[in-house]
């Protein structure tokens, strides 16, 4: 029997406390525009080339905080990505990686990543 399911993602979904203020911190982050709706009061689509990112407050608990990468950003320019993050005072804690890659979190402390393609 064929899947029913498809072989790609929809959207990936990313616990955050303050719906808005995630929102702002993301979008700043990748120099997009905050002015989609918040539907439902709760959720944010990132509007990303690819699988959506979610940003969800109502899923949201200090225990679902993601303490591993599971989005990689990319970026042409490692090094230049870094200190872009850096300027803008967010906490990186891992060096840039075999000159590849580097880890981060967002203000709810969810792990993310920026990676060299």
């Amino acid at each position: 029997m064929k899947s029913p399911v498809l072989n790609e993602l929809g959207g990936i979904f990313i616990p955050v406390s303050d719906i808005e203020k995630a929102r702002d911190w993301y979008c700043d982050l990748l120099g997009v525009p905050n002015d989609g709706e918040i539907p439902f009061g709760h959720l944010y689509v990132l509007p990303m080339e690819g699988p959506d990112i979610v940003l969800d407050s109502k899923i949201y608990a200090p225990d679902r905080i993601i303490k591993s990468p599971l989005i990689q950003f990319k970026t042409n320019n490692i090094e230049e990505a870094y200190d872009y993050v850096k300027s803008r005072n967010i906490e990186i804690f891992t060096e840039i990686q075999h000159g590849h890659f580097f880890n981060f979190k967002d203000p709810d402390g969810n792990h993310l990543m920026m990676c060299r393609c």
